[in-house]
């Protein structure tokens, strides 16, 4: 099978629909070899190159007016090795796709994200994590990559090959060349026993650090205008597999987080003075529920409602204080927030930008649906966030830039160093990359 490429400037745009880009071609590639050729090829033209995924950034990350690289063929499971308990997928591969694969094998990945849309590649480079007390993002489950580097060279890293590549390259950013396959560590399939539970904000904040202790993955959602929070908390289980109602299941999941939630949202955007009352009332609809399944199916859920998204990593230590912080923020502003904040944790990675690099961190997501203006209230956030050294996920919505950086990553000299060594061209850079890694 041959890649395909498309000249002539149709738009790319990304899910949110906040980000748009016109390349001057596309390529599909199919191997490892055909990527390498468009790469080249594009630096011969004199165009810059930028991988896409499933565009699930909310930021410009992937943008580009030269070349667009599209994942579409370079997908699939090229090996599962039962030695040394790794697979190695293909670039483009969808972590759906990838979950249901390993499933079908009796193996899973350790910890994910709450959504599987994403590509590998998109994913990891970006730094997509879920919630873990010791499990760490999907970047640091990996193994080995296999990169394409400006010269279209195939650069394969580990822990023992080119290890100062793989330190950084793990989580990208798409800056030191196009990831073509990911090998990821994996485990004989298991049991995760989820405990959905309401819980009052006041009693969520006091009791956090033993939430956190007492789970292997814990997580909470707080209904902004409301003193209510749902909590989530995730642990390895014996069995026997409960998994949710058909009828239950689809209430909570897609009644309640898609069907109803898409009509909420739409409401408080047409009239943003309703949204505290409804906040009071579906924040009360949601009841306790435990079930127990396959991995996958316990960390993801579907996600339907589109959105934008700002996400900071914190100190784990000062999470609670920002969190309250937004809190008296929002109850003391005009804004009217439909979307409920979510709170997770990360152990400390060794990746050079993952944000939970050299320390324990906490996660604190805010959301607002597509087409509210968000500014205001991301700005007020974010500079609660930032004013406890956050460091904002490289996916979502921030205004951060390279000298910011430079202080809250104590290894953002060595990657920038290394993207001086394997781009000294920046034939991978775009407006996003400038801002965040400079020139």
């Amino acid at each position: 099978m041959s890649g395909t490429t498309k000249t002539g400037r149709s738009t790319w745009r990304n899910w949110a629909g906040n980000v748009t880009a016109r390349p001057v071609r596309e390529v599909s590639p199919a191997s490892a070899q055909e990527l390498a050729d468009a790469i080249r090829k594009a630096a011969e033209d004199g165009l810059k190159v930028k991988a896409v995924g499933t565009g699930h950034s909310f930021t410009a990350a992937a943008a580009t007016d030269g070349v667009l690289i599209r994942p579409d063929l370079l997908t699939g499971i090229r090996e599962i090795d039962r030695t040394a308990m790794t697979v190695t997928v293909e670039a483009g591969t969808p972590l759906k796709r990838l979950n249901a694969a390993l499933a079908r094998e009796g193996l899973s990945l350790t910890n994910m994200g709450d959504i599987m849309d994403q590509t590998v590649a998109g994913a990891t480079s970006t730094g997509t994590h879920g919630t873990g007390r010791e499990s760490a993002s999907i970047a640091a489950q990996i193994k080995a990559l296999e990169l394409v580097t400006a010269d279209g060279s195939l650069l394969t890293c580990s822990e023992k090959e080119n290890p100062e590549v793989f330190a950084a390259a793990r989580i990208g950013l798409g800056a030191l060349g196009v990831v073509a396959a990911i090998t990821f560590s994996v485990e004989p399939i298991f049991l995760l026993t989820a405990r959905e539970e309401p819980m009052a904000f006041d009693k969520v904040t006091a009791e956090f650090d033993a939430l956190f202790a007492e789970n292997e993955h814990f997580e909470f959602y707080w209904f902004p205008h409301t003193g209510n929070c749902n909590t989530k908390r995730n642990n390895r289980s014996a069995g026997p597999a409960a998994p949710p109602g058909q009828i239950s299941g689809w209430i909570e999941d897609e009644l309640l987080s898609n069907g109803l939630f898409q009509l909420v949202s739409s409401l408080g955007r047409a009239a943003p003075a309703t949204i505290p009352a409804i906040a009071k009332i579906s924040s009360r609809a949601l009841s306790a529920r435990t079930y127990t399944d396959i991995p996958y199916k316990v960390f993801t859920s579907p996600r339907r409602v589109r959105f934008v998204e700002m996400e900071y990593a914190l100190p784990r230590e000062a999470a609670v204080g920002a969190l309250r912080e937004v809190k008296a923020m929002i109850e003391r502003s005009p804004l009217r927030v439909s979307f409920p904040v979510e709170v997770r944790t990360a152990p400390a990675d060794d990746i050079a930008l993952s944000t939970a690099s050299g320390r324990e961190s906490a996660y604190i997501a805010v959301h607002l649906y597509r087409g509210t203006p968000y500014q205001s209230y991301f700005t007020a956030v974010e500079r609660i966030m930032t004013a406890h050294g956050g460091r904002p996920h490289w996916g979502k919505v921030h205004t951060r830039d390279a000298e910011y950086f430079a202080e809250v990553y104590p290894r953002f000299g060595e990657f920038t160093a290394l993207r001086d060594r394997l781009d000294p061209e920046r034939l991978f850079g775009n407006d996003y990359l400038r801002r965040v890694l400079g020139d």
